[in-house]
């Protein structure tokens, strides 16, 4: 029998109307990286506007909660979808560090 956790996920939307596709698209994205790392307990992802005279203003921050201390990533795009492909790179790097950190103790 294969018992499968499911990574809580909150995607909030501030200030502005909620995007089911959006959703949709960021779901599928952290459950790939859920998979890769199953350590991950929870995802906090916000997206934000903020008038940006030089075009982009679209913000994305995601807070992971795992065993040791959290780990947070922003990025600022002319695009949700960009600054939330950012935003998760920089998540994935950190995450290879913190897996090489806890080997030695697996």
């Amino acid at each position: 029998m294969i018992i499968e956790k499911n990574m809580k996920t909150n995607i909030q939307f501030v200030q502005m109307p909620t995007s089911e596709t959006m959703k949709i698209y960021v779901q599928e994205r952290l459950d790939k990286l859920f998979k890769k790392y199953d350590w991950i307990i929870r995802a906090d992802v916000f997206f934000k506007k903020e008038n940006d005279p030089k075009g982009k203003g679209k913000i994305c921050d995601v807070e992971l909660s795992l065993p040791g201390p959290k780990i947070y990533a922003t990025s600022n795009a002319e695009k949700f979808e960009m600054a939330f492909k950012e935003t998760l790179n920089d998540l994935e790097k950190q995450l290879k560090k913190r897996k090489q950190e806890m080997k030695p103790y697996i």
